[in-house]
């Protein structure tokens, strides 16, 4: 299956200058990039889309240069955005950059000899280029007539109350200059990017054509949202990071496990590099089984490999299993799995003296730790066998907890019902 049939079959299609023409092309290897501007130091999962497709160029034999905008990310680009973007300084998009990196290394390869993926920074060849030299030999080449029919350009325009400012409206010469420059010192050939950047591609192959004779090519990848309309990569609580300080690696996890049903094998196709086959045969199981939930399964635990690392995954598989009633065993677990657990439910501290000799009943504790309004209430749940200690039902409303029930010497686990957690830590 080559490339093109590759990305139509996984819906990753949006539009291609000339099809045919580009797929003759691969038949052989070639350069090709993508760009991000850096105006966080975090890549999120809205970004994987198009840097995937790069690692799936690269699989094939395929040159990779992702592209950080230092120059393009101090403007903002206009496209899909319903305002202005703030301006950030040289220093944080340095810094955004340099963090930026880590991530993508887990999605390109940069160590290979034979196709290693590039890391540039397009402020390294706009740098040392005077206003009127950029007027003179770029802005020359760009009619403000096709410029204002761009469709990022048109829908800012028509927006009466924000507008456009003339510094976004420079965007689009920015990243055509890209092209053109990659082109002439990589010998770089085609652009790939979401499909809101259809219009700032075109004008790089066109400005190619125009200072170089080059005939370049452009490919877009749609952008994602989910089947209920909502945006992907957006939940109650912001932005799916893949930074693990800004998005913990269980939240990373658990985002993918509460994929839609009628989005999982889109984002399979999408996201992950299992083959057709395999994509096919869970299509199957999940339409024998939806309860399951197999399919969703699969994708949280190769996307969060992919990103965060196998044991990484595998501790977040596990929290995930004690938090939804599995009868994990956690008091022979790793700490790493409880550690997974910490901030996701509410915790409350308690006196670790309170835990000491006869220790203190679960009555109280119930009540301290707020699953339970009153000592009343929490001996008829506990009678009820709604009650778990560290994942072990309890139905004795006599018991008491004591030093001897924290894992790992800190910590008990309180669930009262199905999804009632709190974690309580004795200081």
């Amino acid at each position: 299956m080559s490339i093109i049939d590759e990305l139509t079959w996984r819906g990753l299609v949006a539009n291609c200058t000339d099809t045919a023409e580009l797929s003759k092309r691969l038949a052989t290897p070639l350069t090709l990039y993508c760009g991000f501007d850096p105006t966080a130091d975090s890549l999120h999962v809205g970004n994987l889309v198009p840097l995937l497709a790069l690692r799936r160029f690269q699989l094939l034999g395929h040159h990779p240069i992702a592209v950080a905008g230092g120059a393009t990310g101090s403007i903002g680009d206009p496209s899909g955005k319903t305002a202005e973007r703030q301006l950030l300084t040289k220093e944080i998009l340095d810094h955004n950059i340099a963090s930026v990196k880590v991530q993508l290394a887990k999605l390109l390869d940069f160590e290979t000899k034979q196709n290693p993926a590039r890391l540039v920074d397009n402020a390294s060849w706009t740098a040392g280029i005077s206003f009127l030299d950029f007027l003179r030999d770029i802005g020359k080449h760009f009619s403000v007539n096709q410029m204002v029919a761009k469709e990022s350009v048109r829908a800012r325009m028509e927006d009466r109350e924000v507008g456009i400012s003339y510094t976004e409206f420079s965007y689009m010469l920015l990243q055509a200059f890209d092209f053109m420059v990659l082109c002439r010192d990589t010998n770089c050939e085609l652009q790939i990017g979401g499909s809101d950047q259809w219009g700032n591609i075109t004008a790089g192959i066109d400005l190619t054509r125009k200072k170089l004779g080059q005939h370049v090519f452009g490919l877009t990848l749609p952008l994602i949202t989910n089947t209920d309309g909502s945006k992907f990569g957006k939940t109650a609580a912001g932005a799916i990071w893949l930074d693990p300080k800004r998005t913990s690696v269980y939240k990373f996890y658990q985002f993918w496990i509460n994929t839609d049903d009628r989005d999982v094998i889109r984002y399979l196709k999408y996201f992950t590099f299992l083959a057709k086959e395999e994509i096919d045969q869970l299509e199957i199981r999940h339409a024998e089984n939806p309860n399951a939930r197999i399919p969703h399964k699969k994708l949280a635990r190769e996307m969060t490999t992919s990103i965060h690392g196998e044991v990484e995954m595998l501790n977040a598989h596990a929290a995930s299993n004690v938090l939804f009633g599995e009868n994990i065993d956690l008091v022979n677990s790793k700490d790493n799995i409880f550690n997974c657990i910490i901030g996701e439910v509410p915790t409350k501290e308690i006196e670790r003296a309170k835990l000491e000799g006869a220790g203190l009943p679960l009555v109280e504790l119930l009540v301290l730790a707020g699953l339970c309004p009153s000592k009343g209430q929490a001996r008829k749940d506990i009678e009820g066998g709604g009650v778990n200690i560290n994942n072990v039902r309890e139905t004795s409303a006599a018991r008491a907890v004591t030093s001897a029930d924290l894992l790992f010497g800190k910590h008990i686990l309180l669930r009262k019902g199905k999804k009632n957690y709190v974690v309580v830590t004795a200081k």
